[in-house]
């Protein structure tokens, strides 16, 4: 979880605990394991650290927060320094489910790719 207010301790995380619920309660992902969490501040250079840090370790990173277009919204352009190549396709239909939630996905500036043998 990408967030300021989080961080510091100011505002509970919820997306985080509801994307580990959804992963842990999934009929598809039947082997998928949550190693670990962690709530950061909007900084770029902390989130890039994490990144690389964890996919010495993990098949897939999930990230949420820090994609809006706030100044401090800065987790895109953390993601994208970190990758090898990205996910165009995975972006893409990261967007389009999202957008049938809500209209608000198109303010979303998502990213995904591959760091080593790692989905981000």
């Amino acid at each position: 979880m990408v967030s300021d207010s989080s961080a510091e301790g100011k505002r509970k995380d919820l997306s985080g605990p509801a994307i580990v619920q959804l992963i842990e309660n999934s009929t598809k992902l039947r082997d998928a394991k949550v190693v670990s969490t962690v709530t950061v501040p909007d900084e770029r250079a902390l989130i890039e650290a994490i990144l690389v840090e964890r996919s010495g370790d993990s098949d897939v990173i999930i990230t949420t927060g820090g994609t809006g277009f706030a100044p401090r919204d800065v987790t895109p352009e953390a993601t994208i320094n970190v990758i090898e190549r990205r996910c165009t396709g995975l972006e893409v239909a990261l967007h389009t489910r999202s957008l049938a939630a809500t209209p608000m996905a198109a303010l979303s500036r998502a990213v995904a790719g591959i760091l080593g043998h790692t989905l981000i």
